[in-house]
């Protein structure tokens, strides 16, 4: 399978910034947790682990371009870096849809299908982890009924940052 050979390029990539690496495998993690939950084939959850693995390939090159990792320039430089890491490693199918994702990761308005949706979900699990859980129940609440469209995404979102006595609604 292709994916390990993309988790140790993206690793290369991210040698300098190791957060980016273990955000990378938490995302990767959600991907497959969300579509455990999900009826997914096995080409579909290669794809979906791939954009997982590169969903934030861009940071670097933007870093060193902009100063900044923002969504915006990573969308910018994402997909040709992940283009040429999939070239390295001999992968070539769906690569167009894969740099597609990655090119829109932070612009929910451009999800169109279940791939890209499972991504956004996988994503936005790790960056609720920001979020004062004691606090912000009412925003997480919030957040999660506009953005988890998934069944099993949903069920991991309520589970995982809505206290029990908040998770009456599943």
């Amino acid at each position: 399978m292709f994916t390990e050979k993309i988790i140790i390029e993206m690793k290369e990539v991210f040698n300098e910034i190791p957060f980016g690496i273990d955000h990378t495998l938490k995302v990767l993690q959600n991907a497959r947790d969300i579509m455990e939950g999900e009826n997914i084939d096995e080409e579909e959850k290669e794809l979906i682990s791939i954009v997982a693995i590169l969903h934030d390939i861009g940071a670097v090159e933007a870093q060193k371009k902009y100063g900044s990792i923002d969504g915006v320039y990573q969308e910018k430089e994402g997909p040709d870096a992940a283009r040429e890491i999939l070239k390295r490693v001999g992968y070539t199918k769906n690569i167009d849809r894969i740099c597609f994702i990655i090119g829109s990761h932070h612009t929910p308005s451009k999800i169109d299908g279940l791939d890209f949706q499972i991504q956004w979900e996988a994503d936005l699990l790790e960056n609720l982890m920001f979020m004062d859980k004691e606090n912000e129940q009412q925003k997480i609440r919030k957040c999660i009924e506009e953005n988890f469209k998934t069944a099993a995404g949903k069920k991991l979102a309520h589970n995982r940052f809505l206290r029990a006595d908040c998770n009456d609604n599943l």
